[in-house]
């Protein structure tokens, strides 16, 4: 990045904290101000990215939109939406025309395929989400995974809001998980889950709490 470009962000409110290690390609975007971009960011393509938004370090994002406040750390985003207040990273992977909306974690070693992920949910730890759509305050435990692959067809998981998948859980899709329901841990889900409900085992059933009582 030479002296010129390098004031022209200076004068935008775009910091550059490293230009020897950042590479920002011509096509892309920032529309808005106290941007920061961190040592060994790639940003190619027609990625755009919107005010008070910290990226990197060592982050690649392509083709991408990342909105307002949102913080990039260690990952690599393509051809995905991530909107405002997200945390990201380290060390996630999101692509394929995902949808991260509005105040979620995404963090490390989680990655997310061609998802949508509701608004204030989390994916904190070691996750695969892919072929899926997660409605809002859905938790994912560290471990599950959307089996979305059976060799020959990909299939979709819907889990509705207020979810909590708990560690370990495998989801066989396609699948359907109501709204409030839970997931025991290590969990092998094979069939649709209603609203309200938590289940337990390989496979999964309804938890009986009649038997404790």
């Amino acid at each position: 990045m030479n002296k010129l470009e390098l004031e022209k962000f200076k004068s935008t409110g775009i910091h550059i904290v490293d230009p020897s290690s950042t590479h920002i390609d011509s096509t892309v975007i920032f529309t808005g101000n106290d941007i920061t971009i961190n040592p060994n960011t790639h940003l190619k393509g027609k990625t755009e990215i919107k005010s008070n938004c910290n990226i990197g370090p060592n982050s690649f994002l392509i083709d991408s939109l990342i909105s307002e406040n949102t913080k990039i750390n260690f990952s690599y985003i393509e051809n995905s939406i991530v909107n405002e207040d997200c945390k990201i990273g380290p060390f996630a992977r999101i692509r394929n025309n995902s949808v991260i909306k509005r105040n979620v974690t995404v963090g490390n070693f989680a990655e997310i395929k061609n998802s949508t992920v509701g608004k204030n949910s989390k994916i904190n730890h070691y996750c695969y989400i892919g072929d899926a759509k997660l409605g809002s305050n859905v938790n994912i435990g560290a471990g599950v995974v959307t089996c979305n692959y059976d060799g020959e067809n990909k299939s979709t998981t819907e889990i509705g809001d207020k979810s909590f998948i708990g560690s370990g859980t495998m989801i066989i899709a396609p699948i359907k998980i109501g709204k409030s329901s839970k997931t025991g841990a290590g969990s092998v889900i094979t069939k649709d889950v209603k609203d309200f409900v938590t289940v337990v085992g390989n496979p999964a059933k309804i938890l009986d709490n009649s038997k404790n009582q």
